[in-house]
């Protein structure tokens, strides 16, 4: 999120990927048992951490966030769409800081192993801060903030849509369906938990008093859809500091893992390479609110640009914690994912 700043940031195969993941542990934890820990509070992955190389996006600007399709094995990438473009219906070539207040996305379908199978364009949704995939017969539906706020670009609802390549597609669309569980929140943001069908959104506060407040909301899917905005859990942000960056967040069990930190500084600089960066994720108990330790990711170290963008939990060969880095140069970014261990 190289700009984005505002909240602190930002079938029988799926049948049997999903069996296999509930059977590794529902509840999480073993993300933090096994893991080696070190003194300073970093870890290694237990097993090769790569998932994806460097690999570039239909865009040029920084990834925000990706998630994935292990039905398919396929991986889906959000990030604002570049300055200089004209889409359909438009007067004109707008710029990024345009793109940016407007709140307008491409997402990439990419294989495995990196190889383009599509993009879409999605206008007036918000920034991409985190984002769901939720595998059908017909290929997959994407799930997204929406309705980006006119001020702040971020969106102010939840909506969920038929990925199609090559499509541009509107927030004030007839077809989609607007979710708001919690009228006046600011910043929402998606994540979807397929082994339990579940929805989580993360979303900001506003009170009449005080400093805005984070809190993540976990809702049944099929009553999600209905309508019926009872959540199964809600719970405060814990574990993070307010300087931290806000970069993703993904549910998965009982947790809530949150994802923050900054792209390396120079040698002089607060976050050099030769620190390993201070990239973090901490996770949220459903049950009470509990967070153990943060651990610091110390992954992907030597990417020469490495900041962290998103979050996500990869079923495919148990379940897998992954993070995302934007890496590449300035004006070509790229997306690196590697796993921080299992959950």
């Amino acid at each position: 999120m190289e700009r984005q700043r505002k909240y602190s940031r930002r079938t029988a195969l799926w049948a049997g990927v999903s069996a296999a993941a509930a059977a590794g542990g529902l509840a999480g934890g073993r993300w933090y048992a096994e893991q080696r820990a070190h003194g300073d509070g970093t870890f290694e992955a237990a097993d090769p951490s790569q998932i994806l190389a460097p690999t570039a996006l239909h865009q040029t600007t920084v990834p925000q966030s990706f998630a994935f399709d292990d039905s398919r094995g396929d991986i889906y990438a959000v990030q604002l769409v570049q300055g200089g473009m004209r889409l359909p219906g438009e007067p004109r070539r707008l710029s990024s800081a345009e793109r940016d207040k407007r709140g307008d996305l491409c997402v990439t379908r990419l294989s495995a192993d990196g190889r383009t199978r599509g993009h879409m364009f999605l206008r007036g949704f918000g920034h991409g801060v985190s984002l769901g995939v939720e595998p059908s017969a017909s290929g997959a539906l994407l799930w997204t903030e929406s309705q980006a706020h006119p001020e702040t670009g971020y969106g102010q609802a939840i909506t969920r849509f038929a990925f199609r390549d090559g499509a541009v597609l509107d927030s004030d669309h007839p077809g989609l369906r607007h979710h708001r569980p919690v009228p006046g929140s600011v910043a929402n943001q998606p994540s979807v938990d397929m082994t339990a069908r579940r929805v989580m959104v993360s979303y900001w506060t506003v009170p009449a008093y005080g400093r805005r407040q984070q809190w993540y909301a976990v809702y049944g899917m099929a009553d999600f859809l209905a309508g019926r905005y009872e959540p199964l859990h809600t719970v405060r942000q814990r574990g993070r500091a307010a300087a931290e960056t806000f970069q993703g967040c993904v549910l998965y069990g009982d947790r809530v893992y949150q994802l923050a930190g900054n792209a390396y500084t120079p040698s002089s600089g607060a976050n050099p390479a030769v620190s390993g960066g201070n990239a973090r994720v901490t996770a949220v108990g459903l049950r009470g609110g509990q967070v153990p330790a943060p651990r610091r990711i110390t992954v992907a170290a030597d990417l020469a640009y490495r900041e962290p963008e998103g979050l996500a939990v990869r079923l495919t060969g148990g379940p897998r914690l992954c993070v995302g880095f934007a890496t590449g140069s300035s004006r070509a970014r790229m997306l690196a994912i590697h796993s921080c261990g299992r959950v």
